[in-house]
């Protein structure tokens, strides 16, 4: 029997990348390995891969060293400090050459001002090829080791083109010289200073490419590395590693929560801005939850662990965030396919170049430098940093905002959407309805139909459910045991207590005709009403109200500023949503909307090409959330929910929703921006060098410079508001 080949994921940090192309050439030598789906991203430097068991990690990083790069697996910590060695160590090296080479180059900037003044070769031949050939072949090395690696694997990267560029400079100037024809210009300062230039371009592009993950790093270090745990009878200092599920830890004032747990003893103000955005501390007592990075401000809490290591909701977010910044935006798609076939066209242009200038000036050397400044402008790297540099940025920036973007597709689609479909519980409203009055009917107590109802609604996870076993405990009433249990979707349960039948549910399936005026009266005040019944009719009601959050108001009135439809969904009767709709502002709704029924709303919007967002908390928001556009979730709603969302809001907060929304339309728009100034750089400067307009060493400078630019521009992001 043939064995089951389970899916397993792994991330890969890479390292030695100098261009798009060449995650590009991983991608697709990781993509050749047979079951393994692998995205690289060249802004982060990463790769995430599916592949079966019949694969291992191992596999995978032999299959990136083959093609001439190193990968490291990011599993753990010690992973993640093996690669900050290696990427300082390699930052490191490139510094050393750096000086070094432009040690090696200052004499050159000397004879280059000479020659403006009119003197010719301050600097004597003999001195220039001896200083020009180390700069060439040892701190170029990586140039022409790149290029064997790409043209190995039949393709062409930005090394291709820098090898191809100096190496002509310099072999002419080197021919030149040992040949003694004194009344040809030398141009060892073209090689020299381009392959200086672009290694400051590429040290100032790790510097600014290192910025843009910040907002990872900050939730890094927030957690702290000890805690103080309860070892027998005694407070123990113990590392953050060795904390079971279970243990007791001990959180000082001014201290950070090292896990996420319950409180056990002690009240305090925790500081959740890491967590949700919100700058307001949360008051926290016995019984309430905390979590693993948010401060302490007052007072000790003994606090019972539930989530430790990477358990805990900050290395889910960290995982989250991490994975969202690694993704890539379907805008990028357009930048990926010019950059797979630019290096080729580039190189062509160069030899058109060569032979159209020898023919039509005559002059062969100045073709070859011609030549040679279409092969160095060329590089497509800024193309490559122009959207996931805005994308590693934005979303960084959302998560500080309490805004969990699970992909890049997600942050780009979020610019386009028209209609805003809300659920009303946990949404709107808090989510956590309280109940306002019990009445009983036909002979029928209010502590029994409290007991009955209450009994019959035990171990439901929904919030009107909740509502009714809470106040229940709350009054001390005991619940009785259920012999039989049946739900109806949409509408109710029934069930047998004390071997009588009742059922619980809304009062348009209990109540014939008309119904209750009283019923009537409290839904018209925005309550919801619960009834019981049995086979005598109705034998009593409960009243629930749920507030309204504070934001919402003001939230759905910043959603229609942006031009945006808010529509809300609920279960509940009209009454109730039309009572709660008028208090949040909103003009559309519809009651009494089943599960399935919210799914048909999002698909009849999406048919008249409206682009659709989804808000709920709940497991009957999952299937419309599936459906939509652009799905948001409560962190306070169901797991099913969050797993199904695109994006998580920690601060339960509506409006997050428009500060998503805003923060889509300024990332694209840095996005957008960037694209167009690397199509520009390409698009002028290439002819410009192609008609002999520019010199090889300002044609240097300028491609250093264009990816600096564009990862510069992409941090301008962090300064913005929304």
């Amino acid at each position: 029997m043939e064995s089951v080949k389970t899916t397993q994921t792994a991330d890969l940090q890479l390292v030695g990348m100098s261009c798009v192309n060449c995650a590009a050439k991983i991608e697709k030598t990781l993509n050749a390995i047979p079951s393994v789906q692998a995205s690289v991203n060249f802004a982060t430097e990463k790769a995430h891969v599916e592949y079966s068991s019949a694969i291992t990690p191992e596999d995978l990083i032999k299959a990136v060293q083959g093609v001439g790069y190193q990968a490291f697996e990011m599993n753990s910590p010690v992973d993640a400090q093996k690669y900050k060695q290696e990427a300082a160590a390699e930052y490191r090296r490139d510094l050393l050459h750096f000086i070094i080479s432009t040690i090696l180059t200052i004499p050159f900037l000397f004879e280059m001002g000479a020659m403006f003044a009119g003197h010719h070769e301050l600097v004597p031949r003999w001195l220039q090829w001896a200083l020009a050939t180390p700069v060439q072949f040892w701190i170029g090395w990586r140039f022409y080791r790149g290029s064997y690696y790409a043209l190995k694997s039949k393709s062409a990267n930005m090394d291709v083109l820098v090898m191809l560029g100096t190496s002509m400079a310099y072999f002419l100037s080197a021919a030149i010289t040992f040949l003694d024809l004194h009344h040809q210009h030398v141009y060892f300062e073209a090689s020299t200073a381009v392959i200086t230039l672009i290694l400051l371009g590429k040290l100032m592009e790790s510097r600014a490419k290192g910025k843009t993950s910040e907002a990872v790093e900050g939730l890094i270090r927030l957690q702290p590395k000890t805690a103080m745990v309860l070892k027998g009878q005694e407070w123990v200092l113990t590392s953050i590693e060795h904390i079971l599920s279970g243990d007791t830890v001990l959180v000082k004032n001014g201290e950070s929560i090292p896990v996420d747990g319950i409180v056990v003893e002690g009240a305090s103000s925790i500081d959740e801005s890491m967590l949700t955005g919100e700058s307001l501390p949360v008051e926290k007592k016995v019984g309430d939850h905390v979590y693993a990075a948010t401060l302490n401000q007052e007072g000790s809490l003994q606090i019972k662990a539930t989530g430790v290591g990477n358990k805990t909701q900050l290395e889910q977010i960290i995982r989250i965030v991490t994975a969202a910044q690694g993704s890539k935006a379907p805008i990028q798609r357009l930048a990926d396919k010019i950059s797979g076939v630019f290096v080729p066209v580039v190189v062509l242009i160069s030899i058109l170049t060569f032979f159209g200038t020898w023919l039509i000036v005559g002059d062969a050397q100045a073709a070859i430098i011609s030549a040679v400044s279409v092969l160095v402008i060329a590089c497509p790297c800024a193309l490559g940093l122009a959207t996931p540099t805005a994308v590693v940025v934005g979303i960084g920036k959302a998560t500080r905002y309490g805004i969990l973007f699970k992909d890049a597709k997600a942050l780009e689609q979020a610019e386009k959407i028209t209609h805003v479909l809300l659920d009303k519980t946990g949404t709107v409203t808090e989510g956590k309805p309280v109940v306002t009055k019990v009445y009983a009917l036909n002979g029928f107590s209010e502590t029994e139909v409290l007991s009955i109802t209450a009994s019959l609604e035990h171990g439901s996870s929904h919030p009107l459910a909740k509502a009714i076993t809470a106040y229940a405990t709350e009054k001390g009433i005991s619940l009785e045991r259920v012999s039989y249990f049946k739900a109806y979707s949409g509408q109710g349960i029934e069930g047998s207590v004390k071997d009588q039948a009742y059922k619980v549910g809304k009062p348009d399936w209990l109540v014939p005709g008309e119904g209750l005026s009283e019923i009537k009266n409290l839904e018209a005040q925005g309550q919801t009403v619960i009834v019981l019944g049995s086979d005598q009719g109705v034998v009593g009601f409960i009243a629930i109200a749920d507030q309204i959050r504070e934001s919402s108001k003001q939230a759905i009135e910043a959603l229609k500023e942006l031009g945006i439809t808010v529509m809300m969904l609920t279960g509940d009767n009209e009454g109730t949503a039309k009572e709660i709709a008028r208090q949040a502002g909103i003009t559309e709704f519809k009651a009494g909307v089943k599960p399935s029924d919210k799914a048909n709303v999002v698909v009849t919007l999406k048919r008249k090409k409206a682009v659709v967002a989804m808000v709920g908390d709940g497991i009957n928001d999952a299937p419309a959330l599936a459906m939509a556009d652009v799905s948001f979730s409560m962190s306070s709603g169901t797991d099913i929910a969050i797993e199904t969302a695109d994006v998580t809001l920690m601060n339960n907060d509506l409006m997050s929703i428009a500060h998503a929304v805003k923060l889509s339309k300024v990332t694209l728009k840095k996005i957008r921006q960037n694209l167009f100034f690397a199509f520009i750089y390409n698009t002028l400067g290439i002819p410009l060098a192609a008609f002999g307009m520019l010199n090889p060493v300002i044609a240097g400078a300028a491609m250093a410079m264009s990816s600096v630019s564009v990862v510069s521009n992409s941090l301008l992001l962090k300064r913005k508001k929304i």
